[in-house]
């Protein structure tokens, strides 16, 4: 990853494509006001410099739900017994590999993770607990809460 530094025009660029990374190259370019080879290679160089990590689609969990069912989604609090850092790291290469862990943060103070989990259902979570948290005798303590509804999801870096 080469160490680069970005403009105003890099962070329109970042912005519009975390709007909508869809956008053809010339329709990028035109929202931003550059040339579609300025842009290319522009979009390259970020990509190049790790600084867009990768393009996803988002799915409609609403609309989704009505062919594949709702889910469980639960913030899972987890301290450690052990807060050394191989213990710390260990833990956290364990629930980074299950694929029902969307996102896993360090945190301090308080618990030593935060995860987001989404699972198909009740039975399917306590199979997760069992999987990541009761068999591993560093986990000392779980917290989980189960969420009933989203108000908010922006998958966005605030840029300015």
């Amino acid at each position: 990853m080469e160490q680069i530094s970005i403009d105003e025009t890099d962070l329109k660029l970042l912005e519009s494509l975390q709007t909508d990374a869809s956008l053809s190259n010339q329709a990028l370019a035109e929202r931003v006001h550059i040339s579609p080879p300025t842009c290319l290679r522009r979009v390259k160089r970020l990509r190049d410099a790790g600084l867009i990590e990768r393009e996803v689609a988002l799915l409609s969990g609403d609309k989704l739900a009505a062919l594949l069912g709702h889910g469980l989604t639960a913030i899972v609090e987890i301290t450690l017994d052990r807060q050394g850092a191989e213990h710390l790291d260990a833990f956290e290469l364990r629930v980074a590999a299950d694929e029902a862990v969307q996102q896993c943060y360090r945190v301090s103070p308080g618990p030593d993770f935060v995860l987001m989990v989404h699972v198909a259902d009740m039975p399917s979570y306590l199979a997760l607990a069992q999987r990541l948290f009761t068999s591993d005798a560093n986990v000392r303590n779980v917290k989980a809460f189960f969420a009933t509804k989203r108000a908010k999801f922006e998958p966005k870096v605030l840029l300015a």
